[in-house]
Formats: C-alpha cells, structure tokens, sequence
C-alpha cells in the first residue's frame, strides 16, 4: 500500500499488493448488492412490486456467499503473506466490515419481504419519509464505495453524518404512526408493520456506520 494505505496496483504489482486490490473489489462487489438490494426494497415498498422482493431474496444468498468467501481470504492473506502493520489495519477493518455488510442486506431483504406482503393492499398513509430514508442509505452506500475505491476518509465521514437524518426521520415516523394506530385501530397490522420496517432501514444505516467506522480505522487510525 502507498504511504496513505491507498490500495492501487503498479507496474509490477507484488502479490500482497494483488490480494489487498482483490480484497477491496469483492468488499466493493458486497456493498453494490446491498446498494441493489436497497433499491429492489424500495421498489417493493413504494412501487408495490412484489417481485422485487424475490430478486432481492437471491441478491442476499449471493451477499452471504461472497461474505463467507471473502472471510476465508482475509484470514488466508493475513497468515500466507504476513502484511506490514498498515496493511493489517485494513485487512483487520475488511474484515470487521464483512458482517455489517452482510446484516445490512437482510434488513434491506426484510424491507422488502414487507413491501410485498403490503403490495395488495391500499396504504394507510404516503410512504415520504421511508422513501426518503430509502433514497439517503443509497447515498451512504455511494459515499462508504467510495472510501473503499479512493482511501477517501471525507467520504466516510459524509457517509457517518447521513446517519442522523436516518435517525431523525425514524424517530418521527414512529410517532406518526402511533399517532395514527390511536386514531385508527383498525389499522394496526399495517401499522405495525411499517413501525417495523422504519426500524429495519435505522438498523441498516447503523450498520452501514459500523463499515464507514471500520474505513476510517483503517485510513486514519482513530477509533470511533
């Protein structure tokens, strides 16, 4: 790696400096299905497209493999190729992201298994505050790509403070829809479940935290 851990190939390219560019492109690969899977959740949300649910129920069986495999790679590299201290610090941060990563897929599948199951039915208010959680996670996910590709730390601080808006529009969602189970009970089952799912898109944007906490460990050293 370069003097600011920056994983970019050479002309002659050694074969840690080869496995720590494969590292970053299966991570990168990771959060891009999780980044669709965001996308297909929405459109089983708000578009009421049921099959976008299934789609992103196979988009999360390729997320858990590619986790597992790259798991066994990281672990591989750190005892075949015995990095140097920085390059260890991002392997160990990889790694540490892998979970995360994999977490943020099932509550993007949840979402959408939810979706589908409200799809046939008309929606007891307009969904403006999830879709707007939906539209910052695929911004966090295009900042927390873009500190992995570039050794970009300010792009994984913007990524940390998307976070907040996440929270802020949860929070407000939960009250409206308390809100609306008093003043409506008949409606509770479709409440509940966007209660639930306000709280499903939350847990993705922690976990996509976790990631961007992780990059800037490795990019800086300093420990959130």
């Amino acid at each position: 790696m370069a003097d600011t851990c920056t994983v970019v190939a050479s002309d002659s390219m050694s074969n840690l400096d080869q496995s720590l560019k494969g590292v970053v492109s299966e991570l990168v690969r990771m959060l891009s299905l999780v980044r669709e899977s965001v996308e297909l959740a929405r459109r089983a949300l708000i578009g009421a497209e049921g099959a976008a649910a299934e789609e992103c129920a196979r988009n999360d069986l390729v997320i858990d493999k590619l986790m597992e495999e790259l798991e066994r790679t990281i672990l591989i590299v750190i005892a075949r190729q015995q990095p140097a201290a920085r390059d260890l610090r991002f392997l160990g941060a990889a790694y540490r992201s892998l979970a995360d990563i994999e977490r943020a897929g099932d509550y993007a599948l949840h979402v959408a298994r939810v979706g589908a199951e409200l799809a046939h039915a008309p929606p007891i208010k307009k969904y403006v505050d999830l879709g707007r959680i939906l539209e910052v996670l695929d911004e966090m996910i295009e900042y927390t790509i873009r500190a992995f590709t570039e050794t970009d730390v300010a792009a994984a601080r913007t990524a940390l403070k998307m976070d907040d808006e996440i929270d802020a529009l949860d929070q407000q969602i939960q009250r409206e829809l308390l809100t609306h189970i008093q003043e409506n009970p008949r409606n509770l089952g479709g409440a509940l479940l966007l209660i639930n799912t306000a709280r499903y898109l939350e847990r993705l944007g922690d976990h996509l935290e976790n990631v961007n906490e992780h990059a800037i460990f490795w990019l800086t050293g300093e420990r959130l």
